[in-house]
């Protein structure tokens, strides 16, 4: 049976976060460079519906897509990696697939038949695997499998893969990422972790065609042979993956060990184009060879785990990038920052950023460091919950609303200046009580926003329950606070800036999740360009001072 879209399955192995997802990226970015449409998928095998419900420290970033699907973090690097938008289409879980066989199920739609994992949550994987396929938009389909190969909650996926190997044939190709430790005290490399997961592989039916090794050192010839041998793979087939100094690397580290040129070849491909990388390597050359340096704070409630803010992470090396500077990020957990410290914690930033988040925890700190933004005439971005802190702050402190505060934290505070929008009071459940997605947004002209984005009509991605109170705006307006972006069809206010700092901006939305290496976003980059006067102009003040003295 022959399909007009390729599909490439990508399984790990020995260990956990091994990097799927970049190889998937990376490979998914070579295979455009040579001129195929690809897009990249994530199935997770866990059993919620989707990430949006999760705390961050179990599973990172929740990801959010244009058409408002809460997704795994990994789809921020395939957006980043491949600049194509993805959607609700390219993350399952495995919650979502019984979910949709049980709906059927009640709909009478296997007429009552006994419904079992195999065929019909099995069909389920295997029709959520071609529905990006089947739209004919792309050539090929990457598909990566969470999880690690011998997990029980992965059985189904891989079960899945076998029969598309068998009913799509030459259609079809298996990654498979390992691991090669390294023992010291042998002073070599170990493929036996790699036999044992390829041979749990081949218990479930699924031979791989390529493997991609996860390793510390280099894969000299007669390992790479012994691997070959023992795992059925030729010996072009097996890949290796050094640790890299960045990410970015990977693209370029993967192209020299020729992946995709094996894959083209194991798909019965042709190479339309020689892969053009001139613009990434481009982009390497600067991350690597920055003129400048800053460093900005990043003050949030999850800092322990940085996953938990990937895409801003990421978004900072892009601006950095766009502004030939290196940007360090310092993280600062809001929940430690008190009145008592917080000069020592940021009063040698160059920028700062109040995080995204949920809840009550933390956000005292969070308050506090926009007002140290304000008052010290520091770049600000207040993002999200960030920009709510910054209305918060100025009601409290301009304003002299003492009360104010957002009914997420108290429900009959006195000045509510933050508040859940009327539509979305009466739902009970968490996963649909928020704005979703892409949304329009007007911003007015000069204002530090407009003169970033250099556009006045705007689209961004929402993930958020409570917005600016309307009522209020005159009062903010009259005192400085202007809303410089709203939605024009709402008049919800998505951006505030302070008139009489040098650039102080919160926005509703998170800008973070459209910054790609191709498209570094332009409020970071206006941020971090920000951030670079507000270090020149200090360094001049000082100078200034030591020449007086």
């Amino acid at each position: 049976m022959s399909n007009s879209t390729k599909y490439i399955f990508v399984t790990g192995g020995v260990t956990s976060s091994l990097g799927k997802g970049i190889i998937s990226a990376s490979l998914a970015k070579l295979l455009q460079s040579r001129g195929y449409t690809t897009t990249i998928q994530k199935l997770d095998p866990y059993i919620n519906i989707d990430p949006g419900t999760l705390n961050p420290y179990e599973h990172g970033e929740c990801f959010v897509t244009d058409d408002g699907a809460e997704t795994d973090l990994d789809l921020g690097h395939y957006e980043r990696f491949l600049n194509v938008p993805t959607s609700i289409a390219n993350n399952v879980t495995t919650g979502r697939i019984y979910q949709a066989v049980i709906e059927k199920e009640r709909r009478g739609e296997f007429l009552g038949k006994t419904v079992q994992v195999i065929p019909h949550i099995t069909d389920e994987i295997k029709d959520r695997i071609q529905i990006l396929g089947k739209k004919g938009d792309f050539d090929i389909v990457i598909t990566e499998i969470g999880g690690t190969v011998g997990d029980i909650e992965s059985l189904p996926y891989v079960e899945a893969v076998r029969q598309m190997l068998w009913e799509f044939e030459s259609d079809c190709l298996v990654i498979h990422l390992t691991l090669i430790p390294y023992l010291a005290a042998a002073g070599e490399l170990k493929t036996k972790p790699t036999q044992h997961s390829v041979k749990q592989l081949l218990e479930l039916g699924v031979q791989p065609d390529i493997l991609c090794c996860r390793t510390e050192h280099a894969l000299d010839l007669t390992l790479r042979k012994k691997i070959a041998k023992f795992c059925n793979v030729s010996i072009n087939a097996v890949i290796e993956s050094r640790d890299a100094e960045t990410i970015y690397d990977v693209p370029i580290l993967m192209q020299d060990e020729e992946l995709d040129k094996v894959v083209l070849e194991k798909l019965n491909l042709p190479s339309k184009t020689i892969p053009n990388l001139d613009n990434w390597k481009s982009f390497l050359y600067k991350l690597k060879n920055p003129t400048k340096e800053i460093t900005v704070g990043l003050v949030g409630k999850y800092v322990e785990l940085k996953d938990s803010y990937k895409s801003i992470a990421e978004s900072f090396i892009h601006a950095g990038v766009a502004n030939q500077c290196r940007v360090n990020v310092k993280w600062i957990h809001s929940e430690k920052l008190t009145k008592s410290n917080i000069k020592a914690e940021l009063s040698d930033l160059d920028g700062i950023l109040v995080a995204p988040g949920f809840g009550s925890r933390g956000i005292s700190g969070k308050i506090d460091a926009v007002k140290f933004a304000r008052e010290n005439n520091i770049p600000f971005l207040g993002i999200c919950l960030g920009m709510q802190c910054a209305v918060i702050e100025f009601a409290r402190n301009v304003l002299n609303m003492t009360d104010a505060n957002t009914t997420e934290i108290d429900s009959d505070c006195k000045f509510p200046v933050i508040s859940m929008m009327e539509e979305q009071k009466n739902i009970a459940n968490l996963g649909g009580t928020m704005r979703l997605g892409a949304y329009k947004c007007k911003l007015k002209p000069n204002s530090n926003s407009a003169i970033a984005y250099n556009s006045e009509l705007i689209s961004e991605r929402h993930r958020h329950r409570y917005e600016f109170n309307n009522e209020y705006l005159a009062q903010f307006e009259e005192k400085g606070m202007l809303a410089t972006g709203s939605n024009p069809d709402t008049g919800l206010v998505e951006v505030v800036e302070i008139k009489n700092h040098p650039w102080f901006v919160g926005v509703q939305f998170h800008p973070e999740y459209k910054s790609t290496v191709e498209n570094p976003h332009p409020l970071f980059v206006g941020f971090v360009g920000a951030a670079i006067e507000f270090t020149k102009s200090n360094a001049s003040a000082e100078a200034i001072v030591d020449s007086v003295n």
